[in-house]
């Protein structure tokens, strides 16, 4: 046998299995679609059926147009019960969109104290950053969210990570001078670790 010959059959083969995959490439993409659309409607016995099925790995399933999961759609409408049902049916917390935007980047500039507690439960991490460097920390204080602020520095958010600008979450609190609250949340933290034996010296930020 040729190898002109060899190679038209290897080209045929591959052809073939690409119409071969087709059908079923379309009915992964059907399948995800319907459960993110069952996630949306909040229909709660057609999302378990479909997480039931057998060797499954729907639960991340994205959008093709944004990159969402379905723990991006929950998490926006500030769904903790359902939070916490996608990720202990294994949705990945630290799941990205198309825009590299995590959940618990979304809970936390949405002020949504609750959501991000389950993710961090759920092991979503902290530290994550945003395209500025922005950890879910230095934008908490932005926003002056105290009770968010005292969350994440209770779960080990590194206060002295520094964003693209080479400013960290501490540098900006101490910027607002008329609000004394978010240092005080800081000076505790630091308080809470000299009591319990933690160094202060985060290392260096990567």
């Amino acid at each position: 046998m040729t190898r002109a010959v060899m190679r038209k059959i290897a080209l045929l083969g591959a052809l073939l299995g690409v119409f071969a995959s087709a059908p079923v490439a379309a009915q992964m993409f059907s399948e995800g679609y319907e459960f993110l659309k069952a996630v949306e409607d909040r229909d709660g016995d057609a999302v378990t059926a479909a997480l039931d099925e057998p060797g499954t790995t729907i639960i991340n399933s994205r959008d093709l147009t944004s990159g969402e999961t379905a723990l991006h759609i929950v998490t926006k409408r500030r769904d903790d019960l359902w939070i916490r049902f996608l990720t202990q049916r294994g949705a990945n917390p630290d799941v990205r969109d198309k825009k590299g935007v995590t959940p618990i980047q979304i809970a936390t500039t949405m002020g949504f104290v609750e959501g991000v507690e389950t993710l961090i439960k759920a092991g979503a991490n902290v530290e994550v950053a945003d395209s500025a460097g922005e950890t879910p920390l230095i934008v908490a204080v932005h926003r002056r969210d105290i009770p968010m602020i005292r969350l994440l520095l209770a779960n080990k958010a590194n206060p002295d990570r520094a964003d693209n600008s080479g400013r960290t979450a501490r540098d900006y609190a101490e910027l607002m001078n008329a609000n004394t609250a978010v240092l005080t949340e800081f000076e505790r933290a630091d308080e809470e670790r000299e009591e319990n034996g933690v160094k202060q010296d985060y290392g260096p930020s990567f």
